[in-house]
């Protein structure tokens, strides 16, 4: 399968503008990487999981029995933050998640392929994407299908947050407070301030706790979005 440049960039442009458009995260990927179908799902935590898209009914099984197990490509490649690339999960003689594998044992599904979505230090969920034929990705499809799920991780958390309003007290101390912790965060990652205020949002988001008290700990220097690093 032959993707020119003008079929990634179309790809890019779609994962971009999926939300205000509406549109699928998982059919630009599909149009990328030789595949048979795709699903993006959202793994803050153990307790919250969910599939934000899939391509089939077997991509949302794929999802669905992983949430169930804990454990298969889609952990993998979060757990790691690297794409866990597998060309026949059924003749993968000692698989890292045997559960998973004896689920899908003599089913259709032979390629998987998971990539996580990874934004600055937060981990989001993956894609996974898996195959009824047996081979593996070529370097530039895994590096196009990387870039694919670096933007796919901006548009998760602006799904997420969108239904979950920032929750400042309206304090002055507060907002300047938060004022002071985007602009860290946007030179520790060289980010918009758009974006800045995103991962102060998805942080709280996925901690539980307020847009104030993760600003707080930005500006007294106990979190660092460069590194992850939480004191």
């Amino acid at each position: 399968m032959a993707v020119t440049r003008e079929i990634f960039e179309e790809a890019k442009r779609a994962i971009i503008y999926s939300l205000d458009e509406k549109t699928s995260l998982c059919a630009p990927f599909l149009s990328v990487v030789p595949v048979t179908g795709a699903a993006v799902s959202v793994l803050v935590t153990r307790a919250a999981q969910a599939t934000i898209c899939s391509s089939d009914s077997t991509a949302a099984h794929l999802d669905e029995l992983q949430f169930d197990l804990g454990e298969g490509p889609c952990w993998e490649a979060l757990s790691s933050r690297r794409p866990a690339l597998h060309s026949d999960i059924q003749d993968e003689a000692q698989p890292s998640w045997p559960a998973f594998a004896n689920a899908v044992r003599g089913s259709e599904v032979h390629g998987m392929f998971a990539f996580p979505l990874v934004v600055g230090s937060l981990d989001i969920g993956a894609v996974d994407l898996y195959s009824s034929t047996v081979g593996d990705l070529t370097a530039e499809q895994v590096s196009d299908a990387s870039a694919l799920a670096q933007l796919t991780g901006w548009q998760v958390l602006r799904r997420l947050l969108t239904k979950n309003p920032d929750d400042e007290d309206g304090s002055t101390h507060s907002r300047r407070e938060v004022h002071q912790a985007t602009g860290m965060v946007l030179a520790q990652l060289g980010v918009s301030a758009d974006e800045a205020s995103l991962l102060l949002r998805a942080h709280a988001f996925s901690s539980g706790r307020s847009v104030r008290e993760i600003s707080n700990d930005v500006v007294e220097r106990r979190l660092d979005f460069s590194t992850g690093a939480s004191q």
